[in-house]
């Protein structure tokens, strides 16, 4: 009998000033990350042995430079190295430019051995947005910064949050109310739904099944409250329904997640899904930037410089990330 071929995860190490290089060693030695896939961390072996020093953990770095050469029975966690300090000293729990360069390093080069095809999927640990200002670099959140690096405008890769069964998807995200509305069209609801159908395909659901919101109270309840749902969005919903997605909707925002029997849900404005995620989830959601040609997901907690080098940092999130992208392409049939 053939022995199955686990396909190969990308941790990328984030801010290695903060917890995110413990996480991802924690997490590639973990059973629930090691028997689903083959975890690689995009890192500085360098910065990952100052970790390992500081908090004195009994674990072994495994540093390689290509991932042909990779032998994935040695001991010790795989890294593909990384030069991210050069000659200049690395600082743990610092927010600095280096710290911040070195971030969008470790993703950059992991979402391009996605696109590549070297790794199935990226899982990012936290990243510091004040150590990536001070580097000079445009950052405003991991879909954006997918967008870029896989050659998108950065508006056409969404979030999608994830907490226990729920899977919400984001039209518009970090953009004024106002803005918001304009960006809501009828092409961009179409690409949203067929976005998320595409990445739960990706993912091992065979046939998605979808709610999208509406965008006013009620989804507007005919009329009453405005006219978006008529206009844009039950106009989207009936063109991809046209195109074979079992979508439906538009639902009023308050009510969607009391339905039951959807793979995800998809919302108009950052807060009608970030409400709900926070009070239900609040410290085991993950992200997903969806709509590139590439899996990618994030943690949703901050990089914790006040805990770095301690050792307590819960790799949680890290592995529940991994789970929901490999997961469910592993399980038995």
């Amino acid at each position: 009998m053939t022995e199955k071929i686990l396909p190969i995860v990308a941790l990328s190490g984030g801010d290695p000033a903060g917890i995110g290089p413990e996480l991802c060693m924690k997490a590639a030695l973990s059973d629930e990350v090691t028997s689903i896939c083959r975890p690689l961390i995009y890192c500085d072996p360098a910065v990952l042995q100052d970790h390992v020093d500081v908090i004195e953990l009994d674990i072994e770095i495994d540093d390689y430079s290509d991932i042909a050469q990779i032998d994935w029975r040695s001991p010790g966690v795989k890294c593909l190295g990384l030069d991210l300090f050069g000659v200049q000293k690395f600082h743990m729990g610092e927010i600095n430019a280096d710290n911040g360069r070195a971030s969008v390093a470790c993703g950059a080069a992991a979402i391009k051995a996605a696109v590549a095809g070297e790794v199935f999927a990226v899982v990012a640990a936290p990243q510091t947005e004040k150590s990536i200002h001070l580097a000079g670099i445009e950052f405003d959140g991991y879909p954006s910064f997918v967008a870029r690096q896989t050659g998108l405008p950065p508006e056409d890769v969404y979030l999608m949050v994830c907490f226990d069964n729920y899977r919400i998807a984001h039209t518009t995200l970090h953009s004024s109310v106002r803005h918001s509305i304009d960006l809501i069209t009828e092409e961009r609801v179409k690409h949203i739904i067929q976005s998320v159908n595409e990445t739960l395909k990706k993912i091992g659901i065979g046939h998605p099944r979808i709610l999208v919101s509406g965008l006013n109270p009620h989804a507007s309840e005919g009329g009453l409250f405005g006219t978006e749902e008529a206009e844009i969005i039950e106009p989207a919903i009936a063109a991809m329904r046209d195109d074979g997605i079992l979508v439906e909707g538009p639902i009023a925002a308050d009510l969607m997640l009391h339905e039951d029997g959807f793979d995800a849900f998809i919302v108009m404005l950052h807060d009608q899904g970030h409400i709900p995620t926070k009070l239900l989830a609040k410290h085991r959601t993950a992200g997903l930037s969806i709509g590139s040609s590439i899996l990618f997901s994030s943690v949703a907690h901050g990089s914790a410089h006040d805990i770095a080098g301690l050792g307590i940092a819960e790799p949680t999130a890290v592995i529940e990330s991994v789970r929901r992208l490999v997961g469910p392409l592993t399980r038995a049939p």
